[in-house]
């Protein structure tokens, strides 16, 4: 509630400023209630909280987005040329040197703070750290559609990273077939 959150913040400048040692971060308190990311408290001390979790659907939507770009880039990177050259007949819109372009600034804010949260508070995903960038255009409708087509070849992955083909399907399902 609000008024939980202002006894949060005022514990945490007493905390700083008496210059407790304990194993609660009273800067990460601060932020995650200043940024409206107050899940992070249970992703950073779960041993606080009942397990039930307060993901909600943006914070899943990020980390299913994440996680399947870091598969996405780290595939690429091992590709050879001759894989390279391929992916981009397989997926000739997104298949030049794939990277995360980011969250739209003005629509999906939310998962801006989200995902930068993850990174530099929490860090989670930290190949993406200071690259959350606003792609000037709403993505997570396609990055849903990518994540339907990556989800099953996820669970099969173990050591393995994605193949060409793998790589192309799931770039591929941006488009939507009606042509958004």
């Amino acid at each position: 509630t609000n008024p939980e959150k202002l006894i949060l913040l005022m514990l945490s400048e007493i905390h700083e400023h008496l210059k407790i040692k304990s194993d609660i971060d009273p800067a990460f308190v601060k932020e995650a209630i200043n940024t409206r990311n107050t899940w992070g408290f249970e992703w950073k001390y779960p041993s606080l909280f009942d397990g039930t979790g307060s993901d909600s659907k943006e914070l899943t939507d990020v980390v299913n987005t994440l996680d399947m770009w870091w598969f996405i880039e780290i595939s690429y990177d091992n590709l050879n040329d001759a894989e390279k050259e391929n992916l981009k007949e397989l997926a000739s819109l997104y298949g030049k040197d794939p990277k995360f372009p980011g969250f739209d600034g003005n629509n999906e804010g939310e998962l801006i703070s989200i995902a930068n949260f993850l990174t530099d508070q929490l860090d989670r995903f930290t190949s993406f750290k200071g690259r959350i960038n606003n792609s000037h255009y709403p993505t997570i409708a396609g990055y849903r559609r990518m994540y339907e087509v990556f989800e099953p070849i996820r669970r099969t992955l173990d050591l393995r990273r994605l193949s060409v083909d793998e790589i192309g399907k799931i770039l591929n399902a941006w488009k939507h077939s009606s042509g958004d």
